[in-house]
């Protein structure tokens, strides 16, 4: 895969925090100790270090993670999967947005994780790799993330799953509990809830590939995580509870922008460093 720009910025990470915490432009220039002119031209894209630096601490961002990402001096290393992993960047309106293949490399049964704007190149390679396509998981039902669901789970023949928090628009579609365990193969998939950006939002964590991984959906984002003005709070707190409690050396697979790592996200990412 050509290598995917980061999800968001670094003012979007700072707009995206002070939505989430609803602090008012007003609350937090006084706070942060900075001119309004000043806070709106960080938001605006301005990389300011020394506003940055006092906005930051006011939005619960690390300083040194946000300073890194307004001047773009990081991007995550990427992981090899050697087998048994294949991602799919594909483009919906102005925005691109990622789906992800599982299997055993042995018996040839497979996973899918959301179909992005397009399952084509998905069906491309089970039909290339001999895979029989199993389950469909959905980390979430907006519509970035499920545009070709229909058609995936009709090609396929494949089990539709989502979390009953947020069922799939779909006949004869299922849902899955909190903790659940799916086996294919070799491999074992766990279902995390870890919703706030959206109602039913599923990390999916999954052992027996050559590293373990996390389909996070829209969770987390190499160096920022996924908003919300209503449920921020929740989000913020299962990403922390729930996601970084895995192993270090987990790779997140997310709804939009590159591969990362947990250990990477904890020295590089805004929300998480400290």
């Amino acid at each position: 895969m050509a290598r995917i720009p980061l999800e968001d910025n670094f003012d979007d990470v700072i707009n995206k925090a002070q939505r989430g915490w609803k602090i008012t432009d007003a609350e937090l220039a006084k706070r942060a100790e900075v001119s309004l002119e000043e806070l709106a031209a960080i938001k605006a894209g301005k990389p300011l270090d020394a506003v940055l630096r006092r906005v930051a601490r006011h939005l619960r961002l690390s300083a040194e993670a946000l300073e890194e990402l307004a001047h773009k001096r990081w991007y995550p290393q990427q992981p090899v999967f050697p087998r048994g992993f294949a991602a799919f960047n594909t483009r919906y309106g102005d925005m691109t947005v990622n789906s992800y293949l599982v299997w055993d490399p042995r018996d040839r049964m497979a996973a899918a994780f959301d179909t992005g704007a397009s399952a084509e190149g998905m069906l491309d390679l089970v039909a290339a790799e001999g895979l029989a396509l199993r389950y469909i998981f959905l980390t979430h039902t907006h519509e970035d993330h499920v545009a070709d669901l229909a058609r995936l789970a009709n090609e396929s023949k494949a089990e539709v799953w989502a979390s009953e928090r947020e069922p799939a628009d779909l006949p004869g579609a299922k849902v899955f509990k909190e903790n659940v365990h799916f086996h294919l193969g070799a491999l074992a998939i766990k279902t995390l809830f870890t919703f706030g950006h959206s109602p039913g939002l599923t990390t999916y964590y999954v052992t027996g590939l050559s590293w373990p991984l996390a389909v996070v959906g829209d969770s987390l984002f190499a160096a920022s995580m996924g908003g919300s003005p209503n449920h921020f709070a929740e989000q913020h707190r299962n990403n922390k509870e729930k996601i970084l409690r895995l192993p270090r050396d987990t790779v997140l697979a997310c709804g939009h922008g590159p591969l990362t790592t947990i250990e990477q996200e904890r020295h590089h990412n805004p929300f998480i460093a400290r």
